[in-house]
């Protein structure tokens, strides 16, 4: 039965996916949009600590008041609305409550409030994946003890990418390289928030419309969310990552079969079974007509002979060998594609996506000099960008994780494109998020 079904079969019970929301900022706002168009789930209750934009964002993608008008989650259920309020502790405590989306994108809160859903057995899907890159085999670990299910969020391309990698490696086949795309100069990875706008291909009128986060799609543009979602997907796949980090190669998704191969039969990869990100620009700085900027693939190798004439009997566009194709979306559409996963884990119990090793890691480097005093702001800002190495790498160097990099102060100077490491900063080892990075350097 298709999942679709399922959930009208809920919805005729009256008994649909009761969700909690934490974070109504772009990603939150977007899933928000569907959610009411989608039958056997009810939003009992969204928490932000802005209670006022929280509204604002809901009406701005088309919530009446009525429909968030709730004055209590016991008053949502009741009247089948919504309440929104400050307090995400009211939210995963509440005992009808069995699925909570966490959306704030921001790592070290992110990983209090799943700590504390776990802890009240609820079920979490995640959209701030910048946790999960530095830390997900151990969040992994505490939900599968506290017998519930963690969960990558659908419409992100972690997730979307770990569909493609199952559906290869169930029906047989090899995979030799899976990913995301991009648009890449090695000088975007010195963007800053207030350069953005001049690069990623909206108007600053079209971002203020969207409510977009300069500070966030700047993360895109300097390299720190390709590598925070590439780190995802080799942790979640089982995948290798490049040694020295992304090396971006360009091409249209034509080229990927021809690029996404080992060197040593023309392509681009150290071996096979490794992420990396296309690049959609040529040369020139123009784009690829059919580039695969804003998608997903998987690349797939014909071992056997049969496979290979397979491939050619049913026009299969592959490489010049005819042994490499790729499966690919083209597009991903973010919190608008968020009902596949509270579907996946509200109905038949499945993540989609979740770490299972820790073989990628995202290395905070510095953007420009850096002063003893200092206070580094994150991803997506002014001083640090994040990078991608392979975690048997980066655990030993003691490299400073990107999540860890919001709000640290500089203990001594580091020089621009410099890899920070613990030493460089001060660390705050209390906090949930801390401690779960322990936890996986010791299992390197």
């Amino acid at each position: 039965m298709s999942l679709h079904h399922l959930l009208l079969a809920r919805q005729a019970d009256g008994n649909p996916i009761r969700v909690g929301v934490i974070g109504a900022g772009k990603f939150g706002s977007m899933f928000l949009s569907q959610a009411i168009r989608i039958p056997g789930v009810h939003v009992v209750g969204i928490a932000d600590l802005n209670v006022a934009q929280a509204k604002s964002n809901l009406a701005n993608v088309h919530w009446t008041a009525e429909q968030y008008g709730a004055a209590s989650l016991d008053a949502a259920l009741r009247d089948g609305n919504t309440h929104v309020g400050d307090s995400f502790e009211a939210l995963v405590a509440h005992p009808a409550i069995e699925l909570i989306v966490e959306a704030t994108g921001n790592p070290i809160v992110a990983a209090e409030h799943l700590l504390a859903a776990f802890a009240a057995r609820k079920h979490v899907i995640s959209a701030t994946v910048e946790l999960d890159s530095f830390c997900g085999l151990a969040i992994a670990n505490a939900a599968q003890r506290a017998g519930v299910i963690y969960s990558m969020a659908y419409g992100d391309q972690p997730a979307m990418t770990c569909e493609l990698v199952d559906w290869a490696r169930t029906c047989g086949f090899e995979v030799a390289a899976a990913g995301r795309g991009h648009k890449w100069r090695p000088d975007f990875r010195l963007s800053t928030p207030d350069t953005i706008w001049d690069n990623w291909g909206l108007t600053r009128e079209q971002a203020e419309r969207g409510r977009l986060n300069p500070k966030m799609f700047n993360s895109f543009l300097d390299g720190t969310k390709p590598a925070i979602e590439s780190a995802a997907i080799a942790n979640a796949c089982g995948l290798d990552v490049p040694s020295q980090g992304l090396t971006y190669p360009l091409g249209s998704i034509d080229d990927i079969p021809f690029l996404m191969r080992p060197k040593a039969v023309g392509g681009q990869l150290e071996h096979s079974g490794m992420v990396e990100v296309v690049n959609g620009l040529k040369p020139d700085g123009s784009e690829y007509e059919h580039n695969i900027r804003m998608g997903v693939f998987v690349v797939v190798e014909a071992v056997t002979d049969y496979q290979r004439k397979c491939l050619e009997e049913y026009k299969v566009r592959t490489d010049d060998t005819g042994r490499f194709m790729c499966l690919y979306k083209q597009w991903h559409l973010i919190g608008l594609e968020l009902g596949m996963s509270v579907a996946n884990v509200g109905l038949r119990g499945e993540a989609t996506g979740i770490a299972r090793e820790f073989r990628g890691d995202v290395v905070a480097v510095a953007k420009r000099d850096l002063a003893i005093g200092e206070v580094l702001d994150g991803e997506g800002g002014y001083t640090v960008a994040g990078q991608l190495r392979p975690a048997r790498d980066s655990v030993p160097m003691k490299a400073l994780p990107l999540g860890l990099s919001g709000g640290v102060r500089m203990l001594r100077p580091v020089k621009a494109d410099t890899i920070l490491t613990y030493d460089d900063v001060t660390l705050d080892e209390n906090l949930a998020a801390v401690k779960l990075r322990r936890e996986v350097e010791r299992l390197i």
